[in-house]
């Protein structure tokens, strides 16, 4: 499912006006105050090295082509019947400095926000597009995970230790999908799909969740703005399968210490599942009594309207999702639902801030030592932080998408669209319709049929109140 829509130049200005709105509304920047540029400028130009050097590991990067803040480097390599995995992730505590300028700055923004018109970085690009970013041909800081896997894909041994380490190539998931298929991928790529298909599988056997719904995307380029549908492609399930794993070996490191901050989601609640099974009768989804919700997303085709409707409805059940910060005692709600197991934010520094705090736990651990001071006095308040950022961070990209959608849109106020029902609201029947023929998903009046195919009037598309709204003809 691709379906694009291109603004040109001359919408740009109106755009640009309700992002900055946006931004302001949310309190959001993409400038930092003076003493923090400059504490990351100080902290580029003499950065805490270790002694370790393991630079003559092959890495590689994988990212969308654009990504400047390259998090995580990957090697894999074939160890007796199994798989020894290296995964670099950027050592952001080599330039941070507790309680200084960075660092308090961080707390106050929490993540990385993404918008075609420039990013609301979480540290200055100095640090988190330069000298703390595994570019290629960069010897760089970093805290090094390195993980036994079986023949089955189960983990074995996991270890983590800083260490000086130097991409050798920046690729992206388009490249790495076409090398994988034409043969020409290295003997490194080649084991990522081996191991990543198996531990897809053992995923799937742990009751873990993979939506497969296609993401709506905004870019600018060069002839202005684009909004597109995208379906992921089958190389980045397998390299968040790698993420997913050092995920799994950090939470396993927290627990076994008893200390630690873990990425929570409940086990979902009986009565929502039994209300998705209400909605999956009524859409004709084949879901027998004895197939597990998991066991059923995997059979699922989001081009077919029912299903996909199906598949937006089934996100009820992954709401909950939080952290859980421990010091002692373990928490009472401790897996994640949506993964099969217990699992933590680890892999992603430079675009989270809790995961800088996940990583130094998880070293102290691995060596035997206490956790920094600095690191454990922080835990208590990270949930809290984490939660109003991710708040943050889903209303900015909603005010993105929907003033982009607005802009599309705004011109042809009183036209009528087909459209399948994504979603309907139990007590007005109103709802979410997503567009055959643009990239649009929005709000519609109505009693809308879950799942079908209607037809749909534009009555509104605000670009200045990021609103677009359609009434059911």
């Amino acid at each position: 499912m691709a379906r694009y829509i291109r603004l040109s130049a001359p919408d740009a200005t109106e755009i640009a006006a309700a992002f900055a709105e946006l931004r302001e509304s949310l309190e959001v920047s993409l400038e930092f105050p003076p003493e923090v540029v400059a504490d990351a400028e100080a902290a580029v130009r003499s950065p805490r090295l270790p002694e370790l050097d393991e630079t003559a590991i092959p890495f590689v990067t994988i990212d969308p082509p654009e990504s400047l803040d390259l998090d995580q480097a990957l090697h894999l390599e074939r160890c007796g019947q199994g798989y020894r995995v290296r995964y670099a992730i950027a050592d952001v505590a080599a330039f941070v400095t507790p309680g200084g300028p960075m660092d308090v700055e961080a707390h106050a923004r929490g993540e990385t926000l993404y918008a075609p018109d420039g990013n609301a970085r979480l540290y200055p690009a100095q640090l988190s597009e330069g000298a703390g970013s595994l570019l290629p041909d960069q010897v760089r800081p970093a805290l090094l995970w390195t993980m036994e896997i079986d023949g089955s894909g189960e983990g074995v041994e996991a270890d983590v230790r800083r260490a000086l380490v130097r991409s050798r190539e920046k690729l992206d998931y388009a490249g790495v999908q076409r090398s994988l298929e034409n043969g020409t991928a290295s003997d490194s790529l080649n084991l990522l799909r081996e191991l990543g298909l198996l531990r897809q599988e053992r995923e799937e056997r742990l009751g873990g969740i993979a939506l497969p719904i296609p993401e709506q995307e905004v870019h600018r380029g060069s002839a202005g703005y684009e909004l597109a549908f995208r379906a992921p492609l089958p190389v980045e399930g397998w390299n968040a399968q790698i993420s997913l794993m050092t995920g799994q070996a950090a939470a396993e490191l927290m627990l076994s210490a008893r200390v630690g901050v873990l990425r929570t989601l409940p086990v979902a609640d009986p009565r929502a599942v039994e209300r998705l099974r209400r909605i999956a009768k009524a859409l004709k989804v084949d879901w027998t009594p004895a197939q597990s919700y998991a066991d059923l997303i995997r059979t699922l085709d989001p081009t077919v309207p029912a299903q996909a409707a199906f598949l937006v409805e089934s996100t009820v059940l992954l709401r909950g999702s939080g952290y859980a910060a421990f010091d002692g005692e373990i928490p009472h709600v401790a897996d994640h639902a949506g993964i099969g197991a217990p699992y933590a934010h680890a892999t992603a520094p430079l675009r989270r801030l809790v995961d800088r705090y996940v990583g130094e736990v998880c070293l102290a651990v691995s060596a035997g030592e206490e956790v920094p001071e600095w690191a454990r006095a922080a835990l208590p308040e990270l949930p809290e932080t984490m939660e109003r950022s991710n708040r943050r961070a889903q209303q900015y990209e909603a005010g993105i998408i929907s003033t982009v959608e607005a802009a599309v849109l705004e011109h042809r106020v009183g036209a009528t669209f087909e459209a399948v029902v994504v979603e309907v609201d139990e007590h007005d029947g109103d709802g979410t319709v997503q567009l055959l023929d643009l990239a649009v998903t929005a709000r519609c009046l109505g009693e809308l049929p879950l799942g079908e195919r209607v037809e749909v009037r534009l009555v509104l598309a605000d670009v200045a109140k990021r609103q677009a709204r359609f009434e059911l003809v």
